[in-house]
């Protein structure tokens, strides 16, 4: 009998290796270097593929807080975010090579912050001012400089023809954004509208901007698959857990014209924890929204699958 890997075994296998790199003994490595070299060596390494802080008054001049704009707003927003964050990664860098040099003292948090970077893990001093994420330190920094990227790129090239959803720090900032664009063009109350949704062929990218709505990429599938072909939900292969989803087309509509019949509404997440907190804003920090995929099997079907849409996978 084949058996499939379940979303929930995956997690039971990460919380394993978790434990068992906590328990590693802190020893030189084979190459005689000491923890304490490793550190420096490591947090050096960060330092110099971490960016400066983004420019937020150039950028506001650039892209002014306008009515007819709503995604300039989500901008300057996400810059605000994201330039607390960078601070708090360069300056607990810098502060730990000192510390380690015995230029500072070594803080009960630089010391907790060592040790987590020596089983590669995130430190909480971060983890506090960041958005929701599962992976390792490695490739945690790896998905950090390439948000900063993203937006960088937007800042120089402007308003981006397809959006990666997996970039923004707070997902919902964006979704309103586009949802306002739509109710001032057509003069419809916002809290009448939602998302209808179409899952494009293209995987990544669009030769324009859509004419209403956002076109976004990024997304997983956890538990089945999109059926390219059929152009539905179909179910996973064996040992496979995720699966990419193509470009969609977030068409904001209003309510009463959403029709439910032959679909499946996904649950989508930040992270594969599936569990968040309700953040100042109201909005959970974990869940995003429920997105409507084409299926010809019912509801139950894929809930008892525990599929789900992730914005971002833990490796």
């Amino acid at each position: 009998m084949r058996m499939q890997t379940s979303p929930r075994t995956n997690k039971k296998t990460n919380c394993l290796f978790e434990s068992i790199l906590i328990t590693l003994p802190r020893q030189a490595s084979g190459g005689g270097k000491s923890p304490q070299d490793v550190i420096t060596a490591l947090a050096n390494d960060i330092l110099s593929k971490m960016p400066g802080i983004f420019d937020e008054e150039k950028a506001m001049k650039k892209y002014p807080v306008v009515y007819a704009e709503s995604m300039n707003t989500v901008l300057l927003q996400e810059l605000k975010r994201f330039n607390t964050l960078i601070v708090v990664v360069r300056k607990s860098l810098e502060d730990i090579v000192k510390a380690i040099k015995g230029l500072v003292v070594m803080s009960q948090a630089l010391e907790a912050m060592f040790e987590s970077m020596l089983v590669g893990k995130v430190p909480d001093l971060w983890a506090a001012k960041s958005y929701p994420s599962l992976k390792p330190l490695g490739s945690y920094i790896l998905d950090l400089v390439a948000r900063l990227k993203f937006f960088q790129n937007w800042i120089t090239r402007g308003i981006p023809k397809v959006f990666w959803i997996s970039g923004f720090y707070f997902t919902q900032s964006f979704l309103t954004g586009a949802t306002q664009n739509f109710a001032r063009k057509y003069k419809i109350p916002i809290d009448h509208l939602t998302f209808d949704f179409e899952v494009m062929e293209s995987e990544e990218k669009m030769d324009g901007k859509p004419e209403d709505g956002v076109y976004v990429y990024g997304l997983f599938i956890e538990g089945a698959i999109w059926d390219r072909n059929e152009k539905k939900m179909g179910e996973a292969a064996p040992k496979i857990l995720y699966d990419t989803i193509p470009v969609v087309w977030l068409k904001p509509v209003e309510k009463k014209n959403i029709s439910k019949e032959g679909i499946y509404e996904a649950p989508v997440y930040k992270t594969s924890e599936r569990r968040g907190t309700l953040s100042t804003t109201g909005h959970s920090t974990n869940f995003v929204m429920f997105m409507l995929l084409k299926s010809d099997l019912p509801q139950e079907h894929w809930v008892n699958r525990g599929v789900a849409l992730l914005t971002q996978l833990d490796d």
